[in-house]
């Protein structure tokens, strides 16, 4: 394979409408703590194959979808996509230049690399390919709903992504079938067989479902947790007291007209808890152990960066973050619904969790001590982890 390293370029298709998820969009919908087109991206970026990920997302969804740090990582390409599937994928090529470009459902996020790979070095001896499993069900063939034959299932197979084709010929296939034009495609395969390309196959996986119910989303879920193995749980505890000076770092936050916490860095108490709650789950030890309280490099430093170092570390060890539930415990100031949720999303991000997986709440009454008697603020959190 080491010839053909780099040698694709892979279109993710995620415009569609999700219409039988029920209102939900599929995409972004949590798959074990993440989003689902996170998962896509990880495993098509991750082939050895694929030099560039181009995503074709809805045209309002662009922006937003570009500033996903679980995108950014990857330096993928966001373009718009059209009303039908050949307008997006006519899109997404005309941001690509690798001799081989690759077509892939953005809502089949358990593609392994090893499938992407074979697709790609079949279309580059052949010029078109397409991963396909034999049909293990019997046909029927129905007339007014009454059973009027068994079709032979012998030649018949269904077809999976990603599709692959040299450059020129999806290009050639493009210009004598307009994306926009009358004729509908539903995969890039019938495209170039109407244009007179010869299509081989490979076989392609069992597990590389495509999601459009809420039933598959659970069965994506089911599989890949079974793939990651069981996950782990840490804790991690902080607490720091006021200081004299205003800025109140919490939660990855700024609360201008509260007092800061006194602490080594910003002080943020959440933050470090959290921290602290990944590197137990991983056998790291504890955030002072990495971060000693006296290094001059992390003097005043923003928690947030000390929370993506930790994130980065424990990626390094092959693990990621998969949930959280932190719990802020003080008598001020008053944390309402509008903090705590700028909190989870803040958090979310530097963890690569969609918000569901995050949960941020809020204790001020009934508390003994310091945190009770508005001297300082705590901060427990309970975290889990899964491999990548």
């Amino acid at each position: 394979m080491t010839e053909l390293a780099g040698v694709a370029d892979a279109i993710i298709v995620a415009a569609g409408a999700s219409r039988r998820m029920g209102g939900i969009d599929k995409l972004h919908a949590p798959l074990l703590g993440r989003a689902l087109l996170a998962w896509t991206i990880d495993a098509v970026a991750a082939a050895r194959s694929v030099r560039r990920v181009v995503v074709v997302a809805p045209r309002d969804g662009v922006e937003t979808l570009g500033a996903e740090p679980w995108l950014r990582a990857h330096g993928v390409v966001v373009v718009a996509g059209g009303s039908r599937r050949q307008a997006s994928v006519a899109a997404g090529l005309a941001a690509t230049d690798a001799p081989v470009v690759l077509v892939h459902d953005g809502a089949r996020p358990l593609v392994s690399p090893g499938l992407v790979d074979r697709v790609a070095a079949a279309t580059a001896e052949h010029g078109a390919a397409i991963p396909v499993r034999p049909l293990a069900e019997t046909l029927k063939r129905l007339e007014a709903g009454v059973v009027a034959g068994t079709v032979d299932r012998a030649d018949l197979v269904t077809a999976q992504t990603p599709q692959g084709a040299r450059r020129e010929l999806l290009v050639a296939a493009f210009a004598a079938h307009a994306p926009d034009g009358p004729e509908e495609f539903t995969d890039e395969a019938a495209l170039l067989e109407a244009s007179g390309a010869r299509v081989v196959t490979v076989l392609g996986d069992a597990d590389n479902l495509k999601v459009t119910t809420p039933e598959d989303l659970e069965r994506a879920g089911a599989i890949l947790a079974h793939r990651l193995g069981p996950p782990r749980v840490g804790q991690g505890r902080d607490s720091h007291p006021f200081g004299p000076q205003d800025g109140l770092a919490l939660g990855g936050i700024v609360i201008p007209a509260a007092p800061r916490l006194h602490g080594h860095s910003d002080g943020d108490v959440a933050l470090h808890a959290v921290a602290d709650a990944l590197l137990g789950a991983t056998g790291q030890g504890d955030l002072g152990r990495i971060f000693p309280a006296g290094d001059p490099s992390t003097r005043g430093v923003d928690s947030r960066e000390l929370l993506a170092e930790i994130v980065r570390r424990i990626g390094a060890l092959g693990w990621r973050p998969a949930g959280l539930d932190l719990l802020i415990v003080g008598a001020r100031p008053r944390l309402g619904a509008e903090r705590l949720d700028a909190m989870r999303d803040v958090i979310a991000r530097l963890l690569d969790l969609a918000p569901e997986a995050v949960s941020v709440r809020a204790s001020s009454g009934n508390l003994d001590g310091p945190e009770g008697a508005g001297r300082s603020i705590a901060a427990q959190a309970l975290a889990t982890v899964m491999r990548r």
